[in-house]
């Protein structure tokens, strides 16, 4: 095991600033955008000034071995933005179903997926929670006889004997946010805050508050029963939704929402706040069932704004149909944390469920265990309540999402062909768009470094030459190249997503460095370089397409916001047998359209791969 007693990894790499003996620029990824002005300024910059902060950041970071360069200025980043949280940060997960149907039912599910939970949590404290490891060659790490070798090895060295073979544990240290965490709304910068300490969960129904505790006196899991009995307790609460719903305050501007928090605090509220920032986490229950998938994305994604606390760590929303997902605050962690605690809940919670549909609730009077709270609101209160909820509906109005799912074929096939899935995907996006729109644009895919000490996450950028060749030649030319000639550029393709993978995951990519940079010169009081004004930095930055994926068998869909008005956010998953892809915009693209040229274009793809001509 490689794990430490803190919850962190022993041994784990150092993520340091990419290429430290130079400062590299990434032409091939600006292709297309960049002028000679821009060339000029990436060679005044990297010889002049962004040497001098280059400089300056390998030396601060060899003073901080304890953590990496990116970490720092990328809770600053976040806990710093003051736009509402909710669409632009916040993403969310959906839970397949119980494979048993009964157990589907919303009071047997939310007392499994919570009891899950509080294991997962007591595993995680208890410091027996097994690191992930990141494979660069499974096929000598991912096995079972490597896996019982290293436990040989003595902890101080059983890091290295993972290295020899290109295995990386990866980093744990966002974790311990998961429980008594939430994001505290300040004027200029939000703070995280936790308190191990407390014992209590907080439960949203109709927007009305309530906790009780889920660990007793000794720190132990209260019995499933027990809970069982509380949360039924709570579901036959027929309390009307508060004519002015608190849970809105956390979907404003975060300034605009610190002076709300000031006001609460002030007008009588610090201990009912506290129990709500303190709670392990927010379990919310819904009172209606889910129609389809886009009802669930919008449901899961940012609901009605009444039944969330946006600021807890994650949210555990459950439909009155047992339908349940994850929506988590993002500046704490990242999906590769998250994606953890939501398999191992999964797993555990169809796979050796705490009761049954048949399981009585424990005979205990909930009405003296289960507090319901109540917050004293004042005139500027309910008016800013009032203002919250107009901006609320009027911003989710003007979002649209819908999926597709690509039943042709998935991982099985382009693995056949020694085609890499994801590649597949993402020239799909950049087909589809090229379909839509007759253009390229800058496109982020999220890749974690979690390999790395404190590592967050890197960026792939899958447009790149290749990709936009290999796009007109299926968009605009396709009779002008042979099969054999399509099926050469999509493993051009291929191959070159897969290097950008591993640079980024390795800690090689430029867009974290680029924005340390700019970071330190922020720091350091300097004029902003001439080099992140030009229009070339401001493009690439401007990200049309905004893609993550996260493939599990536990997940059944996911998605998120675009993070740019006039972009596309799009959620996606290559599984064995087929491609899910779930888009979100607002009214600047149309998702539906690009949908189906996403749809043309994988079928495009996979009839060039089968030998069949365009």
């Amino acid at each position: 095991m490689f794990q430490s007693p803190e919850g962190g990894l022993l041994g784990v790499s150092h993520l340091c600033p990419p290429e430290e003996a130079s400062l590299s620029f990434p032409h091939a990824h600006l292709s297309g955008i960049i002028t000679g002005t821009t060339e000029q300024l990436c060679r005044t910059f990297q010889s002049g000034l962004g040497k001098e902060l280059h400089a300056q950041l390998v030396a601060q970071d060899k003073q901080n071995k304890h953590t990496s360069y990116i970490s720092g200025p990328w809770f600053d980043m976040y806990l710093s933005a003051r736009d509402s949280i909710v669409l632009n940060f916040n993403p969310f997960m959906s839970f397949n179903p119980d494979p048993k149907p009964d157990y589907n039912n919303q009071l047997i599910r939310a007392t499994n997926l919570t009891m899950s939970a509080m294991r997962f949590m007591k595993t995680l404290r208890a410091g027996l929670l097994e690191p992930e490891v990141f494979h660069l060659n499974p096929a000598k790490s991912d096995t079972d006889t490597f896996k019982r070798l290293i436990r040989l090895v003595p902890s101080a060295l059983s890091w290295y004997g993972a290295y020899m073979v290109n295995a990386y544990p990866l980093d744990m240290s966002q974790y311990f946010r998961l429980f008594n965490s939430t994001r505290l709304p300040k004027p200029g910068r939000d703070e995280l805050f936790t308190d191990e300490k407390e014992k209590h969960l907080l439960v949203l129904r109709n927007g009305n508050f309530y906790v009780f505790d889920v660990l007793d006196h000794d720190g132990n899991i209260l019995k499933a029963a027990e809970v069982h009995a509380h949360l039924k307790y709570i579901l036959s609460d027929n309390s009307p939704t508060p004519e002015f719903p608190l849970a809105y305050l956390p979907s404003e501007n975060r300034d605009t929402w610190a002076g709300l928090r000031q006001e609460l605090l002030n007008n009588g509220n610090k201990e009912t706040l506290r129990k709500v920032d303190s709670a392990m986490f927010c379990l919310c229950l819904d009172g209606f069932p889910i129609t389809d998938l886009a009802h669930l994305s919008h449901t899961m994604l940012h609901g009605d704004g009444v039944n969330r606390w946006f600021d807890k760590s994650f949210n555990l929303i459950i439909a009155k149909d047992g339908n349940a997902a994850v929506n988590f605050e993002h500046s704490w962690g990242d999906g590769v944390a998250v994606l953890r605690f939501f398999n191992e809940v999964f797993k555990d919670s169809t796979q050796t469920p705490a009761i049954t549909p048949q399981a009585q609730p424990a005979p205990v009077d909930s009405s003296k265990v289960v507090q319901k709270l109540d917050f004293r609101l004042n005139d500027t209160l309910k008016a800013g309540i009032t203002k919250a909820k107009e901006k609320f509906d009027s911003t989710m109005q003007s979002l649209t999402i819908d999926s597709i799912q690509f039943e042709r074929g998935g991982k099985e096939i382009l693995k056949k062909h020694k085609i890499s899935p994801d590649a597949v995907a993402q020239l799909s996006f950049q087909m589809a768009f090229l379909r839509q729109y007759g253009q390229t644009v800058a496109t982020y895919e999220s890749c974690s470094t979690a390999a790395f000490k404190h590592g967050r996450t890197e960026t792939v950028r899958p447009a790149s030459v290749f990709t936009k060749k290999c796009s007109e030649a299926f968009v605009r030319e396709p009779s002008q190249n042979s099969t054999d000639q399509l099926k050469e550029m999509i493993a051009q393709c291929s191959k070159y997503h897969n290097q950008l993978t591993k640079e980024a995951a390795m800690g090689q990519g430029f867009d974290r460095h680029l924005f340390a940079l700019r970071y330190l010169a922020a720091a350091e009081g300097l004029k902003l370089p001439e080099f992140y004004q030009d229009p070339a930095y401001g493009q690439i930055n401007h990200n049309i397409l905004s893609t993550s994926t996260l493939t599990s068998p536990a997940v059944n869909i996911g998605g998120f916001a675009p993070v740019v008005p006039d972009g596309f956010g799009v959620g996606y998953g290559v599984h064995d047998n087929w491609i899910g892809c779930n888009v979100s915009s607002y009214p600047a693209r149309n998702v539906r359209d690009f949908l189906q040229c996403v749809n043309k274009a994988l079928g495009d793809i996979f009839d060039v791969l089968e030998g069949k001509p365009l």
